[in-house]
């Protein structure tokens, strides 16, 4: 096994951690784990992610590779084989170390782990099934771990992994295989699928057996998640979420993440020439209609079609479905169904369930809808109150955009006005 390496641990994790920047798949742990006074750490849903948690706390988890060495030649990733690069590799006792060290420190609660992939992708797999296997086994560590499941890997390996990871997941990488051939022609969609579905498989079967027996062992408690590089090739946003959708819908996912792509080899013959830089306000709009799928119950085929394949990059994909479906409103308050008032611009989940809790009680109006939660200057073009309209407005989409542009001036920000980092621990 190739576990030698000539940097410090410093060196290496300033080299390794700069690596896994452009993995974007750091998600809410969605699990629970209480500390039980013997060993380290505890997990708590929705716990860890990269930056902020579904309660607004600040979290961060230590993001590292376990090597950037990879006999993979993709050409849009900064650790292919063929890059000048300067390479470090972890051996399981370190990564330990420093999870442990960091945890004490209160730097960090938990660990995100993927991998380059060094000689063979079941050997890749192997070096980081040890890794997870001390820090629980021998480290007696109890916080989150996200762990990448390597596709090609042995299915015993990953299975295993299962086991002892809060959440795995595998990269999709590009939307379609097409594109896959195009870029990454050492992967395939079928090598990428298989792990996903057997993940899924046994989350199913590990279901049916905490069922019987609650003190079985959990597999993947937290779920599988994969991320997808927007920009790279030429698919359109209504090709994207309808992948997003049958992932959701065929092989159980808990999230699907978007990375716009950042051209870092300048391979210009292949990529796309970004001179704006990433494409980081259509990645805001996916992420946007992917909440709406998960949570409010859109089809991609409502929010795009053939016909408009794109988001609309000054109107948030909920505003830009209702002005174009403007037959279907305005929405009375007092009477209309759960369902219906999630499709209402300014009306989340929460505020939805607030209403029709209030609604019992007594009539709403509108200084009550501002109470709730509801964005009234979203809103108010899209529901009455006991019959009456806020203020008299004007069922025309032209009338309803401009105004809805005027309140929340949603166009892309400047190239200049936005400033990206990574978090760094030195």
């Amino acid at each position: 096994m190739l576990l030698e390496a000539q940097d410090s641990l410093a060196g290496k994790l300033e080299i390794l951690s700069d690596a896994a920047k452009y993995d974007v798949a750091c998600t809410s742990s969605g699990t629970d784990r209480n500390g039980d006074g013997v060993h380290m750490g505890n997990c708590v849903a929705p716990g860890i992610c990269h930056s902020f948690s579904a309660d607004g706390r600040c979290i961060s988890l230590l993001k590292i590779l376990m090597t950037n060495h990879c006999v993979f030649d993709c050409k849009y990733c900064l650790n292919r084989s063929s890059n000048d690069i300067k390479r470090a590799i972890f051996t399981p006792e370190e990564i330990c170390t420093l999870t442990m060290e960091f945890y004490r420190r209160n730097y960090i609660e938990g660990l995100f782990l993927s991998s380059g992939i060094v000689k063979t992708p079941t050997v890749t797999m192997e070096l980081m099934y040890e890794t997870v296997r001390k820090l629980r086994m021998e480290y007696g560590f109890r916080g989150y771990i996200h762990l990448k499941a390597i596709p090609g890997a042995d299915p015993a390996i990953v299975d295993a992994a299962g086991f002892l990871a809060d959440r795995m997941s595998v990269n999709l990488e590009l939307p379609t295989a097409d594109g896959l051939k195009k870029l990454a022609p050492h992967k395939s969609r079928q090598t990428i699928l298989k792990p996903m579905r057997q993940i899924q498989l046994h989350r199913n079967r590990n279901k049916e057996e905490l069922m019987l027996y609650q003190h079985a062992p959990k597999f993947v408690p937290a779920g599988q998640s994969t991320q997808m590089i927007i920009g790279a090739t030429q698919e359109a946003d209504y090709q994207i979420i309808s992948v997003a959708e049958n992932l959701y819908q065929k092989f159980g996912l808990k999230r699907v993440f978007y990375s716009a792509f950042v051209n870092v080899n300048r391979d210009e013959a292949c990529l796309p020439v970004t001179a704006d830089g990433p494409p980081l306000w259509r990645e805001h709009r996916l992420y946007q209609a992917d909440w709406l799928m998960r949570f409010y119950h859109f089809q991609a085929s409502e929010l795009l079609s053939e016909n408009r394949p794109n988001f609309n990059p000054f109107l948030d994909p909920k505003c830009d479905w209702a002005v174009g479906h403007l037959e279907q409103f305005p929405v009375e308050i007092n009477r209309a169904d759960y369902a219906v008032l999630l499709r209402v611009p300014g009306i989340g989940v929460k505020s939805a369930k607030r209403i029709v809790k209030a609604r019992r009680l007594g009539t709403i109006q509108f200084e009550d809808l501002k109470k709730m939660g509801v964005v009234l200057k979203r809103a108010l073009y899209f529901i009455t109150c006991s019959g009456r309209m806020m203020y008299p407005v004007r069922m025309e989409e032209d009338y309803i955009v401009r105004n809805l542009l005027d309140n929340d001036r949603r166009v892309p920000c400047a190239k200049e006005e936005i400033q990206y980092r990574q978090l760094s621990f030195f």
